[in-house]
């Protein structure tokens, strides 16, 4: 190979030299912190490797639910150092590294969320990506009265950041309610809200206050209650708090919806005829001196028609008791509306134990219908 040669190759390598390093520099002048966040994740993503198994472990078996709350600014090494001092995850460095690793640890969502030591750090991780689907699971059951709406607030902990009590404030006897909520139905002053939860499976945000609560199931109330229902129990004589009242008579009887204008009827029907009694067996039930925590609706006896001694007690008061009983359903207030057209003053549950009851006209033929 001459001089020449030699010298030509030398150019042509140092002008290559020059390239690369002209070139790598404006890369990294373009994309420097890209490449060096992925050779830390590429670092990261080794280490985790050689974890994976510790991934899908699991702190305990049990699945009682931890409120935890992820704050704007939060990063991966505050949360993972907070997710272990709560008892959620066994390694706060893992968790860390396991979302810078996956590339999502920007994706972590302020929000609240509903977290257990079942579950693993890898769910963890997944689950604290979207705080949208953080919801409370709060159901109402018809029938219930207003002190197992508060027990069921209480037993959802630590779902709710307010306790039964606290609510109670809001809906119990005594409570401020809402102006133009209690014009609207009729409430009396000092009346409770009892009556006016209309039970439903509710999804509520977790950080939902008790006032916020009973804001929200009157407005749901108000949505049911149509205009033409209003108009219809307007021009029978009643009010929309008459009606409730009425309908979680009805609601605390029937076990079937089906069966909700039929009992309707024969307490219409004995409301609107003279000399008679709705001698309603849960308002009894209702004012019982053994009515409480452990036993909100005692069995009764027949000696108990005459001596519960409450104002709720429709065999020994006319007419309807001085509010509602519980909450009944919208099928049940639909049917105090607009009850079933029969000639019908009595029922009893049937023989055939269906839960289900036998109507009659006549006393005789309620009392034929007697097991």
């Amino acid at each position: 190979m001459t001089n020449q040669t030699r010298r030509t190759i030398l150019i042509l390598l140092t002008a290559l030299m020059m390239l690369i390093l002209i070139m790598g520099g404006l890369i990294y002048l373009l994309a420097g912190d890209d490449i060096i966040a992925a050779g830390k994740r590429a670092v990261l993503r080794i280490s985790v490797i050689l974890r994976e198994n510790e991934l899908d472990q699991r702190v305990s078996d049990d699945q009682t639910p931890i409120r935890f709350t992820v704050q704007p600014g939060d990063n991966a090494n505050t949360i993972g150092q907070r997710l272990e001092a709560n008892g959620i995850i066994h390694d706060a460095g893992l968790f860390a590294d396991y979302v810078q690793a996956e590339g999502f640890d920007a994706d972590l969502d302020a929000g609240t969320y509903f977290l257990n030591p079942s579950m693993t750090l890898r769910e963890v991780a997944q689950e604290l990506r979207d705080s949208s689907f953080s919801t409370i699971v709060f159901t109402i059951v018809p029938g219930q009265r207003i002190e197992q709406i508060a027990e069921t607030i209480d037993a959802t902990a630590p779902y709710f950041t307010f306790s039964g009590a606290e609510f109670m404030g809001f809906v119990g006897a005594g409570a401020q309610i809402p102006y133009e909520f209690a014009q609207r139905n009729g409430i009396p002053s000092g009346a409770s809200l009892e009556g006016f939860l209309l039970p439903n499976t509710y999804q509520l945000p977790p950080e939902i206050n008790a006032q916020e609560l009973r804001d929200m199931l009157l407005e749901t109330f108000d949505a049911a209650i149509t205009a033409d229902m209003r108009a219809t129990a307007a021009a029978d004589g009643y009010t929309i708090y008459e009606i409730v009242t009425l309908a979680s008579i009805i609601e605390r009887e029937a076990v079937y919806a089906d069966e909700h204008p039929v009992i309707a009827s024969v307490y219409r029907n004995r409301l609107e005829t003279p000399g008679w009694r709705l001698e309603a067996d849960p308002t009894v039930q209702y004012g019982h001196p053994n009515a409480g925590p452990s036993n909100w609706w005692p069995r009764i006896s027949v000696a108990d028609y005459r001596s519960v001694n409450s104002a709720y007690n429709t065999y020994i008061h006319d007419g309807l008791p001085p509010g509602p009983i519980a909450s009944p359903s919208l099928s049940a207030i639909q049917a105090a509306i607009t009850p079933m057209e029969t000639p019908y003053f009595f029922f009893r549950a049937d023989c055939r134990g269906d839960n289900r009851h036998d109507f009659a006209i006549t006393y005789e033929e309620h009392i034929a219908n007697g097991c």
